[in-house]
């Protein structure tokens, strides 16, 4: 199955998994790479068991961006391209960040994913749980083919996304800073990964470890604006733009960018921001309090403030790639990297 071509809202055209249309040649190439490692995708998570063989294809068949294999397979061509290796850790990549979908939806009692009902919505907590640690198992049995560097790699990884979602679910420790606290759990729940993919691309294509360090700090930060865009996107009005209920985040009581800036204007004695904290803090189980919620948020000057975090972050992505040579890939990374913010915008 191929990946349905994407795009950003207000945004420049895209190619497959929102890679940015700057190169036509670059673009060709990394769909076909994308082609194959979505066939790859299927076969990594087909079981023998029924069930464990419906619940493991659930979110693949769903669709998604493939962001993470797509920034594998983009890396790769700043060295040798794309190999068996390279098409191997892109696989790898997108089973990982799949199994934490599976954990996170039902730690966040998401209802819906991509659109779809999420997996424990179908299947109960606990398969869900079971089946995110088989697609867990399945990458790591492709990363073991790629070397001890890629196995160490995948479990410094693997620890990174567990630490932010343990920090996460505590939250912040007393007296600590409630928007640094979350911008770290962005960094180690996205940012890791997306690192992770992009340093793989390049270190398996052969490239040298001053590019290979240079994409990984590209990758950590388009992470964290990419997961900081999605705090604003919670926002949005409709569920296209989402593929969840807008303010589902909100009625969870998860920890987003917005919510944290308007509690740390009210701390500091703004009384606008302490009547929206009000609001925020109030039963949001009902749909019409949710959506009155979600638009006074939308409306506050902190949802702007979030979103000039996101663009910061952003750019401070693309200010990374200065080392590298001009060429179609870095202006392709320099795209993407602007391009995740818009989408909030």
């Amino acid at each position: 199955m191929s990946p349905a071509p994407s795009s950003v809202p207000g945004g420049p055209a895209r190619g497959s998994a929102g890679l940015p249309a700057v190169d036509p040649a670059l673009t060709e190439t990394i769909s076909r790479d994308l082609d194959d490692v979505e066939e790859r995708l299927l076969a990594a998570v087909a079981h023998a068991d029924e069930l464990a063989d419906a619940t493991s294809r659930h979110l693949v068949v769903a669709g998604g961006k493939r962001v993470r294999p797509m920034l594998t397979l983009l890396c790769a061509q700043l060295g040798d391209g794309t190999g068996p290796q390279v098409l191997t850790a892109a696989v790898a990549v997108e089973l990982t960040h799949l199994a934490s979908l599976y954990h996170d939806d039902v730690m966040d009692s998401a209802a819906v994913r991509r659109g779809a009902p999420s997996a424990h919505a179908l299947w109960g907590n606990d398969i869900a749980i079971l089946t995110g640690d088989l697609l867990f198992a399945r990458a790591s049995r492709l990363v073991a083919d790629l070397g001890p560097d890629a196995v160490r790699l995948q479990a410094e990884t693997f620890e990174r996304l567990c630490l932010g979602q343990m920090h996460e679910t505590t939250g912040p420790r007393p007296g600590e800073d409630a928007v640094a606290h979350h911008l770290q759990v962005l960094a180690d729940k996205t940012g890791s990964l997306i690192a992770t993919s992009a340093r793989y691309g390049a270190g398996l294509a052969g490239c040298g470890r001053d590019v290979v360090d240079v994409v990984a700090a590209y990758g950590e930060r388009v992470g964290v604006a990419f997961q900081l865009a999605d705090d604003v996107l919670d926002l949005a009005e409709t569920t296209q733009q989402t593929g969840k209920t807008p303010g589902t985040d909100l009625r969870e009581g998860v920890a987003t960018l917005p919510v944290l800036l308007a509690r740390q204007r009210a701390a500091g004695g703004d009384a606008q921001a302490r009547d929206l904290v009000e609001v925020l803090d109030g039963d949001l189980s009902g749909d019409d309090a949710l959506a009155a919620a979600v638009q006074a948020l939308r409306a506050s000057s902190v949802t702007e403030q979030a979103q000039a975090q996101a663009r910061q972050w952003g750019e401070d992505a693309v200010a990374a790639l200065d080392p590298l040579p001009a060429g179609a890939v870095k202006d392709a990374l320099v795209a993407f990297a602007r391009g995740v913010t818009d989408r909030s915008s």
